[in-house]
């Protein structure tokens, strides 16, 4: 602990991780960052030290967080030319806050764990507002007293902190997270276009469903996105797609049936092949309109 706070590393800086660095420095912590793109100038403006790569960051820090998009790209932020594991040295602690496979996870703390070092999974949800209000729901698999030592940094980036199990354990969670997710979006994208294509207004359904028991943080912002036609990705449908897959590969592996689960990635697999997988998940909409040849609502304008 410094008089700034702790000294923390931050590996990626995209949609999500950029806005949760960010909040790391305003709470008081002293930040060495890397990314794959470029890394943006507001972190050298606030006083972030900007590293050459992973390995430089871990030398530096003595916590390291990563957020990255898929389970390879942890591995080799991990454990690849240049990266953390090059750079750790005993009692430090590596925090995953990507959303990737649970299995890989397990292995990945065990490497981490035989350096001496501690390990967290903490995937989040909330998106890129929850991201920039610092609100974001963080899901921890790890020793408790990793955890504890966690905290003050997490805390920074979010309000709903649980520590649900073991490593992997909150990436298991983040997984049933998006199932839920992706069966909400489907769902309130069947009811409007059902209720579109039946010459209702779709707004003023919305409106009315908000006061009853189908009310849902889904229809109210993913909803209002499918009506505005606002699909500028908070969260694309190609990671959420990669998050679909690994509950599928889970299942698979416990012997588990997941029907719409299926459906859902399905329905986002269309809308890739329409190339729209770069668009906000909202647009899963768009894969159920092209069927039927209807839009819920034309664009604004």
């Amino acid at each position: 602990m410094t008089k700034d706070g702790l000294k923390v590393g931050f590996i990626g800086l995209g949609i999500m991780g950029a806005p949760m660095a960010l909040n790391l420095l305003k709470a008081g912590h002293t930040l060495f960052v890397a990314s794959r793109s470029k890394v943006p100038t507001a972190f050298a403006e606030a006083g972030a030290t900007v590293c050459t790569n992973a390995m430089e960051v871990a030398k530096r820090a003595d916590i390291v967080i990563t957020m990255v998009p898929d389970t390879p790209h942890v591995q080799d932020v991990l454990f690849g030319e240049h990266g953390v594991a090059q750079g750790l040295k005993p009692g430090q602690l590596v925090i995953d806050m990507s959303s990737i496979s649970p299995m890989a996870t397990k292995a990945f703390a065990r490497q981490i764990n035989a350096l001496g070092c501690d390990y967290l999974d903490a995937p989040v949800s909330g998106g890129e507002v929850g991201a920039k209000a610092a609100s974001l729901t963080i899901m921890v698999g790890g020793p408790e007293a990793a955890f504890e030592r966690a905290r003050p940094l997490l805390a920074a980036m979010g309000k709903n902190i649980t520590l649900v199990g073991g490593n992997g354990d909150g990436q298991t969670t983040k997984v049933a997270n998006q199932i839920i997710v992706a069966l909400n979006i489907e769902a309130v994208a069947e009811a409007l276009l059902f209720a579109s294509k039946a010459g209702a207004d779709p707004a003023k359904v919305r409106q009315a469903l908000m006061g009853g028991f189908a009310a849902s943080r889904i229809l109210e912002v993913h909803g209002e996105r499918m009506i505005q036609r606002t699909f500028n990705p908070g969260f694309r449908i190609e990671l959420h797609q990669k998050d679909l897959n690994l509950a599928l590969q889970g299942a698979k592996e416990l012997g588990v049936s997941l029907p719409h689960t299926a459906s859902a990635a399905q329905l986002m697999q269309s809308c890739a092949a329409h190339g729209l997988a770069g668009l906000d998940h909202a647009a899963l909409c768009r894969s159920l309109e092209l069927m039927a040849h209807h839009e819920i609502a034309p664009a604004p304008g």
